[in-house]
């Protein structure tokens, strides 16, 4: 059911076949205890955080272990009291091995003394919430993990007006936002007021997608009559919940070339962050958990799950049932942007999503033939690019022609690859190009 109401969008898009229905109305599991967590020390995007804690050492819940490096950077906590095993290198989702904290739980969570609530944000500076916000490691919870206390802190020479919350949550299969939306919308609009106030702006909006009328209900009761926020019902259509296209649809203002939302006048987080922002205020903990949805045909029972960060894909796997088929392919995240995984016994991270686990059939890509110039990846590529360009110079390894198409534009959704009939692989080319641009540029600079 989807509400009939005016729904807001951009230009461009795709509308691949939704799996949500499996997990959308099973109810969330909190996962069980894991008994080893790893913790990696590159929980974000951003410097890697120096390990503060050594082989042996006993450590609580939420307690620190890991120091940020930088500005863009995010401290990692532990999520279970325990003893440290290890300080070591482990395996890592994005196919790295990365320094980690390993921690064998004792099962009791005992909090760090030093956590305490924060009690009412009011009291505090816009200095002071996003000081709280970076020392508890909140960091986007839609995927991409940047830092949040860094979106929140406005160059001076930016002019924002507004916080926009991403509710959209439009890639197929998972519900880990829908279900958070519907079990926690006081603490959402909370964290969203949270925010507003760390920014100084005094208007709000949530974007919710048409496919949540429950969600979107829940949320609008939630909001009071002293709040500037709106919930604005937005199409359902992927990557509506696409930072770019999100302000454009909510806003109507377009991010230029190269420019962040600042440079539209907004903030954008997702909801899961503002719920966690809201969280660490009323408890004094750092992000230390969050909501995922395990699904996809190889998996037995699909469902969305309150999981640990630093659990092991596996465990949670094994939470579901298991593997009720053979599994070809498991991919961190969703189906459009996921990253496929080389292994499931690596760490849950902070901007785990999803865990889907596909078959053979259900993940198969047919063998990509010759571009017939049809233009429909131009017409579906919500940043009005030009991907068979792209792509071609990426092949040809043209990257100056790449940079002159804008390549370094491209949110690498994938609308492109979706919706080619000749399946070609044009979103993988093209994110070729971006690194091999941003690599040439940093050569550049040395």
């Amino acid at each position: 059911m989807e509400l009939k109401e005016k729904q807001k969008t951009f230009r461009g898009g795709i509308h691949p076949p939704y799996r949500k229905k499996r997990t959308a109305s099973v109810s969330v599991k909190v996962a069980a205890e894991p008994k080893v967590v790893t913790i990696p020390m590159s929980l974000h995007i951003g410097a890697p955080c120096t390990p503060v804690v050594k082989k042996g050492d006993m450590v609580y819940l939420g307690q620190k272990v890991g120091e940020a490096n930088g500005f863009v950077s995010a401290p990692v906590h532990s999520s279970v009291s325990g003893t440290v095993i290890a300080v070591e290198e482990r395996a890592h989702p994005n196919g790295e091995m990365i320094m980690s904290v390993v921690i064998e739980s004792d099962g009791k969570n005992t909090v760090a003394p030093s956590i305490k609530p924060y009690g009412n944000f009011r009291k505090y500076e816009p200095k002071q919430i996003i000081d709280i916000i970076r020392d508890a490691g909140i960091v986007g919870m839609g995927g991409a993990t940047f830092p949040t206390h860094v979106k929140l802190s406005i160059p001076p020479d930016k002019t924002v007006d507004s916080v926009i919350l991403n509710g959209a949550e439009c890639e197929p299969y998972l519900t880990a936002d829908h279900h958070l939306m519907l079990a926690r919308p006081k603490r959402i609009v909370q964290g969203l007021r949270i925010a507003m106030r760390a920014v100084g702006v005094d208007k709000g909006y949530i974007g919710v997608e048409s496919n949540k009328p429950n969600a979107i209900e829940k949320l609008r009761k939630a909001i009071t009559e002293k709040d500037n926020i709106e919930v604005v019902v937005l199409e359902t259509k992927y990557p509506q919940g696409a930072e770019k296209q999100l302000i454009k649809a909510v806003t109507d203002r377009e991010v230029p070339s190269g420019g962040l939302p600042a440079d539209a006048g907004v903030v954008v987080m997702n909801v899961g962050t503002a719920c966690q922002i809201a969280i660490t205020f009323e408890t004094g903990l750092p992000l230390h958990k969050r909501l995922l949805t395990c699904t996809g045909n190889a998996v037995k029972n699909a469902r969305t799950m309150e999981v640990k960060v630093g659990t092991p894909y596996q465990e949670v796997i094994d939470q579901c049932g298991g593997f009720a088929k053979k599994p070809y392919k498991v991919i961190s995240g969703g189906p459009m942007m996921g990253v496929t995984l080389f292994s499931t016994d690596v760490p849950v991270m902070k901007g785990t999503s999803g865990i889907l686990c596909l078959t053979k059939g259900a993940a198969y890509i047919p063998e990509p033939s010759n571009c017939i110039r049809c233009g429909k990846c131009a017409e579906a590529c919500p940043i009005h690019l030009q991907p068979l360009y792209l792509a071609a110079y990426s092949e040809k390894e043209r990257w100056e022609k790449c940079e002159e198409y804008h390549a370094l534009d491209c949110i690498e959704c994938g609308s492109c690859s979706f919706i080619c009939p000749a399946k070609r692989t044009l979103v993988s080319s093209i994110r070729v190009a971006k690194r091999q641009i941003t690599a040439l540029k940093q050569k550049e600079k040395k």
